[in-house]
Order: C-alpha cells, then sequence, then structure tokens
C-alpha cells in the first residue's frame, strides 16, 4: 500500500496555477513566460482536481464512506488533511469532515480510509472553514496564553528574588527586567493587531508573530 502522493500533486498543481498566470499583467511584478523546463513539469505532474478532488473514499471492506471534497494546506505548504464528505449535498445533509492525510491510503488507484464505516464518518465533528474574522480571534487568543505564562512566569521571579541571596538577585532581577520589556512589546502589538479593521488585521500578524516569539524565548531564559 502507498500513501498517497499528495504533496508532490500539491506542489505541481500549485506550480501550474502560479505558470498559468504567467502573462497577465500583476501589480508589483513582472511578466515571464513559461520556459521549456516547466512546460515538461507541467506535463508530467498531477492535477488535483482530475486524480484527487471528488474522488471516493471506501473502508477495508469496499463500503463508500465519503468523498473528497477539498485539501488543507499547511503552512509548510504541504497538503495536511484532506476534507471527506459523507453523504447528501452542500448544505443539504452533507457532512464534511478533516481526516489527516496519513490516514487515507491509495490501494490500486482506489482511496481507503481503514477501519472507517458511514455511521463513523458522520460521528465525527462536522469541519468549518473559519471566516477571517475567526482566523483573528484564534490567533488572538493563541497569544493571550503566551501572555498569560509571562505574567505568572514574572510573578515567580518576584517571588525568587525576595528570598535570594544579593548575588542571585541580580541575576533574577535582569530577567524580570528583560521578559517585562518583552511582555509590554508583545502586549502594544496585540493590542494594534486587535484594533485593526477586519481588511487590515493580517498586515500585523507577523510582528505580533515575531513578539511573541522573543516573549517565548525570555520565558525559555527565565526557567533555565
Amino acid at each position: 500500500m502507498k500513501k498517497i502522493v499528495l504533496i508532490a500533486a500539491l506542489s505541481l498543481t500549485a506550480s501550474a496555477g502560479m505558470l498559468g498566470t504567467a502573462s497577465a499583467q500583476v501589480a508589483g511584478s513582472t511578466a515571464r513566460s513559461v520556459t521549456l523546463t516547466e512546460v515538461q513539469e507541467l506535463a508530467l505532474g498531477w492535477s488535483v482536481k482530475k486524480t484527487i478532488l471528488g474522488k471516493a473514499v471506501y473502508n477495508g471492506s469496499g463500503e463508500k464512506v465519503g468523498s473528497v471534497v477539498d485539501l488543507i494546506i499547511s503552512p509548510d505548504k504541504t497538503v495536511s488533511y484532506l476534507i471527506i464528505g459523507a453523504g447528501g449535498f452542500i448544505g443539504m445533509g452533507r457532512h464534511d469532515v478533516a481526516i489527516p492525510v496519513a490516514q487515507v491510503q491509495d490501494q490500486g488507484g482506489k482511496l481507503v480510509m481503514d477501519g472507517a464505516t458511514k455511521a463513523s464518518v458522520k460521528a465525527m465533528p462536522a469541519f468549518d472553514y473559519a471566516t477571517d474574522e475567526r482566523r483573528r480571534e484564534q490567533f488572538a487568543a493563541q497569544a493571550d496564553q503566551d501572555l498569560a505564562k509571562a505574567r505568572a512566569k514574572l510573578t515567580e521571579l518576584d517571588k525568587q528574588a525576595s528570598a535570594a541571596t544579593a548575588e542571585a538577585k541580580v541575576k533574577l532581577d535582569a530577567q524580570s527586567a528583560a521578559l517585562k520589556q518583552d511582555l509590554k512589546t508583545a502586549e502594544a502589538k496585540l493590542a494594534a493587531l486587535r484594533k485593526a479593521s477586519a481588511a487590515k488585521w493580517r498586515s500585523f500578524e507577523a510582528d505580533v508573530s515575531a513578539a511573541m516569539a522573543k516573549l517565548r524565548k525570555s520565558i525559555d531564559v527565565a526557567t533555565r
């Protein structure tokens, strides 16, 4: 049994999508032609639409349990989940669920999710596409967890400093000062993201991510 070569399919399909529009005018970019090598790559590549989307998914007994209706791309640009629809149609009784790619195998051209049944698929939590505003809420909630950890660590450092020797207190105070500064910066970045309009909040995302990464590093340093 071979696992579905979805990563290859995705990369080549993504290339096809970009190269297919290479001759169009795009703001801030220069049009270029497709090279012979790229044409050959496209000719030999996979089409996700033709090979995966809409394809039936079966269990080990040959019973159809659903069909592939979408692919979810992870931040590292690999396919991480298949969205499988079980029964009905979109908006009319169909139950979409997210299945990790590793759980679906290609057996002689047939997609198989061993051990699954129609009932077990329908019993899984329904998959729903998050709105952009929901993404902001989820991103901010994750950042809040980092802020909470930093505040807890500051409280811990203050307690340790109050009972420490003079030499140890100097080190703890330095760690506390650095952590406070990083916490203040992270709080300000997150506040700016939350105040941004729904259409512009993503322009603040990278700054918040960088501030949170630095904050987590300060927490780690203070934990040593």
